[in-house]
């Protein structure tokens, strides 16, 4: 939703861009709205939606809880903690490449595209994000440490908190995100990764 936002140029989108660009964490206030106006204008969140790097803080979680609660916003099924050490978390995200117009991503390292520079199907450019270096994410990780971690036990006492090492293979963390998303509906049994084959009959 906030790059969606960025992306449009929206007054939200700009102001969001000049925070995130000098390495700081835009404001509870810019980030609920946005959420708000998505839920209520984006089709695409009729049947559910995933927050991703959102709430960083406490004060956020409550804001948006309070937000939530208002009438055809739902709630949270569940806060997913990616959880990896820091080291390891610099050097992925400093090597991430991006096609604009897609998504689609590579690394530098781990996942290069077959001519640098250049998306793989469309042969277009390829752009490392403003705020993917390694000043910036120091200091957000600083951040996060002080404001994010006790985020955890807001959701831990609310029971919806789930943790998964991302560290391991992609496909190993996609699965574990899968199956959390099937605990609500079939109680833990892995029904969407065994239908996309990534667990063992």
């Amino acid at each position: 939703m906030l790059r969606s936002q960025v992306a449009k140029k929206t007054p939200l989108g700009r102001e969001a861009k000049k925070i995130m660009d000098a390495g700081g964490l835009v404001s509870d206030e810019i980030m609920v709205s946005m959420i708000k106006n998505e839920l209520e204008n984006n089709k695409e969140c009729k049947n559910g939606f995933i927050l991703d790097g959102f709430p960083r803080t406490v004060p956020q979680a409550e804001r948006l809880d309070s937000m939530l609660k208002e009438p055809g916003k739902g709630s949270l099924d569940y806060a997913v903690e990616m959880q990896i050490d820091d080291g390891l978390l610099v050097s992925r995200i400093t090597g991430r490449l991006v096609h604009p117009a897609s998504g689609r991503s590579y690394h530098k390292t781990f996942n290069p595209p077959k001519v640098p520079m250049k998306d793989d199907i469309t042969g277009e450019p390829l752009i490392q994000r403003s705020d993917d270096n390694a000043e910036t994410l120091v200091k957000r990780l600083v951040t996060y440490h002080k404001q994010t971690a006790p985020v955890v036990d807001y959701y831990r006492k609310q029971g919806i908190w789930r943790g998964i090492d991302a560290s391991q293979q992609p496909g190993v963390v996609w699965k574990q995100l899968l199956d959390v998303f099937d605990e609500k509906k079939t109680g833990g049994q892995g029904i969407l990764a065994s239908k996309l084959g990534l667990t063992k009959q």
